[in-house]
């Protein structure tokens, strides 16, 4: 059975894509990794299948990111990756789908066709853009199109987004590549200097979900993880307590602090009264790590809030953007 190419939006993310269908939700969320055969330059797998892969392959398998810091590294396989998911979201079509997808809010025109073309190729009809904190505000339900201040953190995996939006526009923005890999790269970091052991990416994430924090816990929680001993060079086995994890991760925790501060500092005053009595909402996965938002709070002294579904709200919010092609259409026009 045939079908009319849908409306697709995409939160096309360092370390994870979500994908929006109008009229169906939320139709796909996968790792964006790709495993790629270096000889014939085939694709072996996408998403979750290639995200087991990650360390774990041959010379000639080659399990890669195509996106680093929120923008396209390796265009080639960016273009398959878009391809394989617009494939299985779409099926067969008759029309090819206009797809909107995220960009973090100060990429340059260069990273910006990139997108565009890497869609095009993949199979899109016709592609729009979308800041990723106005998407993230937009799904988190806050009315953009008033005149009034609104702050958005969206931590993603590659990026920190923060805009302050007003009037359905970004007023101040500022884009910080400190998200939840460099908070990866700090753990391995601080076990490898700590306790002589490298651990992987992947075990590092682990760690992170479950007892990572940036803000001192009322109970102390440990996990045991595997590693190799760079003394022996063999496997070695380390139990990590929560109360170092608050170590490894204070130090990028406080550069998106800072960041918002900085963000704050430019924003006009009446705008500030605003946020002030509304609050900073937080948006995106990297937002989840325990205690990020008591520390913005204790920070800034602004209440803040966690977004529901805080993972899911750019793609939701570019999903809701998508109801307004038409009008984005005339006005090209």
């Amino acid at each position: 059975m045939f079908k009319y190419g849908q409306d697709i939006g995409i939160d096309l993310g360092t370390a994870t894509v979500i994908a929006y269908a109008k009229g169906k939700g939320i139709v796909l969320r996968e790792p964006s990794v790709v495993a790629v055969d270096s000889n014939t330059g085939d694709v072996l797998a996408v998403g979750k299948e290639a995200r087991r892969m990650l360390g774990r392959t041959p010379g000639n398998i080659v399990a890669t990111r195509p996106l680093k810091d929120g923008v396209i590294s390796n265009y080639t396989v960016t273009e398959k990756m878009l391809k394989y998911f617009i494939n299985r979201i779409c099926g067969k079509f008759i029309f090819a789908p206009r797809v909107m997808i995220c960009i973090p809010s100060q990429v340059t025109e260069v990273e910006k066709k990139a997108v565009i073309d890497a869609a095009s190729q993949a199979g899109a009809r016709k592609v729009y853009l979308i800041e990723e904190p106005i998407a993230a505000a937009i799904g988190a339900g806050i009315d953009i199109s008033r005149p009034c201040g609104n702050m958005v953190v969206d931590i993603g995996g590659g990026t920190t987004d923060i805009a302050v939006i007003s009037l359905g526009g970004s007023v101040v923005s500022s884009s910080l590549k400190v998200a939840g890999d460099k908070f990866d790269e700090a753990i391995v970091r601080y076990i490898k200097k700590k306790y002589n052991v490298i651990i992987g990416e992947r075990t590092a994430e682990d760690l992170k979900i479950n007892i990572g924090c940036v803000y001192p816990k009322i109970q102390d929680m440990e996990m045991e993880i595997r590693g190799r001993d760079l003394v022996t060079g063999l496997p070695s086995t380390i139990t990590i307590h929560s109360s170092e994890m608050l170590e490894a991760l204070i130090e990028p925790a406080m550069m998106v602090v800072d960041a918002v501060h900085g963000v704050l500092e430019r924003t006009p005053p009446e705008l500030a009264a605003d946020i002030s009595d509304r609050g900073i909402y937080m948006t995106g996965g990297g937002c989840l790590i325990d205690g990020l938002d008591k520390l913005l709070q204790e920070q800034t002294g602004i209440n803040v809030m966690i977004a529901q579904d805080a993972i899911s709200c750019v793609a939701l919010g570019t999903g809701k953007a998508l109801d307004n092609l038409d009008v984005l259409d005339a006005k090209r026009r």
